[in-house]
């Protein structure tokens, strides 16, 4: 049963910004993670070994906790190109032309992100800015219960419009065969992904940080993952850049007395089947709504697959705020920073100018959540536990640097040099002054 709540109860509750480090770990995890070190460690615990294992032995390492993390035998750390031509014919035509489809969208929203160098030129010289595309990037795709080819497409296809050099991607293997999902596989061709490694969790990561006899070390680690490969990245980041921390989905929906309690339920259940740590919240104005939104999502869990999923995540971080009325929703959205936040509402372009904090806003019944999971265009990897405040989705600047470029001449010394001396002495670096003294002695000479 999805809960509800009024706003103070939902603030110290469900729309508590949410990290890692606040999460409850099931139990269950815990025990796993038990029975495999032989020992009671805490997820963090447990990544540290692996990165140091994994940094230590290389393949062996990466073969050893595959097999006794994910039960499975490896035949190979890289798919071939047969393994990927292979897939082409495992999966059905339609699914291969949606994920076309997909990539042409992803890619076209994402050409339009400006990442341009500049000079400006006056009396004093240059001063500008080269973007450079990083040199190798690596990107995490999940195929664990639920594989992710559009989560290949959302990351890789921003990186290759960026200019990347080298894009490579590192999922899990499948139980049965040990390769990746062939839909993984396939999207990774339509994205134009130069390599395809295979290994999952802590050791994926390392693996991408490191290198092994197999893996290239990269520059940057991008992509979703579980508790375990974000743990992962945390310990990582300063050997390689990393695109944020993602914790588990987040939807908020603002609907008002007007909106389907058919369609609210809908949107709701569909990001809570991600993962039992999933957020699911819902706040509207209208008591009426609420309580038939509640019985809505009662009735259509009993014919999804994934209902025991969802009946976690409804117990944990989701469910229904009545609010005062939409301004205090927009306030409660804005302090939250949700990862998605859907606009169920009259006239919703009213009042995007009302949202500050967000992964990504979505205006409408017919422009709603899923639609930006797979084929709308911008990356679906967006941040999540309330670094929506100063994070953004992945996208092309991700994948680039910049260069500052200054050229100054004579008359640029003149001018601000005397300046430059002054603030060296008044910081107590005596030979930055110096540097700027003998340049300006020497024109006066």
């Amino acid at each position: 049963m999805l809960r509800i709540l009024d706003p103070e109860q939902a603030r110290n509750t469900i729309l508590r910004r949410r990290s890692w480090d606040e999460i409850d770990v099931p139990q269950a995890l815990l025990d796993g993670i038990a029975g495999i070190f032989g020992e009671r460690l805490t997820p963090e615990e447990a990544v540290r070994r692996i990165l140091a294992d994994v940094r230590a032995r290389g393949d062996e390492a990466i073969r050893d906790w595959t097999r006794r993390i994910d039960r499975v035998e490896v035949p190979r750390l890289q798919a071939r190109p047969d393994d990927i031509a292979a897939a082409y014919q495992q999966l059905s035509e339609d699914v291969v032309q949606a994920l076309q489809l997909a990539a042409r969208r992803v890619e076209a929203f994402h050409r339009r992100q400006p990442a341009i160098s500049w000079f400006h030129n006056d009396h004093e010289g240059t001063l500008g800015q080269l973007v450079r595309p990083l040199d190798r990037v690596g990107l995490y795709i999940p195929g664990g219960t639920a594989p992710l080819p559009s989560s290949v497409l959302m990351t890789a296809i921003p990186a290759r419009v960026a200019g990347v050099a080298h894009i490579a991607i590192i999922t899990p293997p499948q139980r049965k065969t040990g390769l990746p999902h062939p839909a993984i596989l396939v999207a990774a061709d339509i994205a134009g992904v130069d390599t395809v490694y295979i290994a999952g969790g802590a050791q994926a990561i390392a693996a991408l940080a490191f290198g092994t006899e197999t893996v290239t070390a990269v520059d940057k680690i991008c992509g979703p993952g579980n508790i375990f490969t974000t743990l992962a990245k945390r310990e990582v980041y300063g050997i390689v850049g990393i695109d944020g921390l993602p914790g588990p989905t987040e939807t908020l929906v603002i609907a008002d007395g007007e909106a389907e309690p058919n369609i609210v339920a809908a949107d709701l259940l569909a990001q809570a089947e991600h993962d039992v740590l999933a957020s699911a919240i819902l706040l509207t104005p209208s008591a009426t709504l609420a309580r038939s939104v509640q019985a809505a999502v009662a009735a259509q869990m009993e014919t999804l697959e994934r209902a025991e999923i969802i009946a976690g995540a409804f117990t944990g971080n989701s469910g229904i705020v009545v609010t005062r009325d939409l301004e205090q929703a927009f306030e409660l959205a804005n302090a939250y920073a949700p990862e998605h936040l859907c606009l169920l509402v009259q006239d919703p372009w009213r009042y995007l100018d009302r949202v500050r904090h967000a992964g990504g806003v979505f205006l409408g019944e017919r422009s709603f959540e899923v639609l930006g999971d797979y084929v709308a265009g911008p990356s679906h990897t967006m941040p999540t536990g309330g670094t929506a405040r100063f994070a953004s989705p992945v996208n092309v600047l991700d994948f680039v640097k910049i260069i500052s470029v200054v050229g100054l001449n004579d008359t640029a010394l003149a001018d601000i040099g005397p300046a430059a001396e002054v603030l060296a002495r008044a910081e107590g670096l005596t030979a930055h002054a110096a540097a700027v003294h003998k340049r300006l002695a020497a024109d006066r000479a």
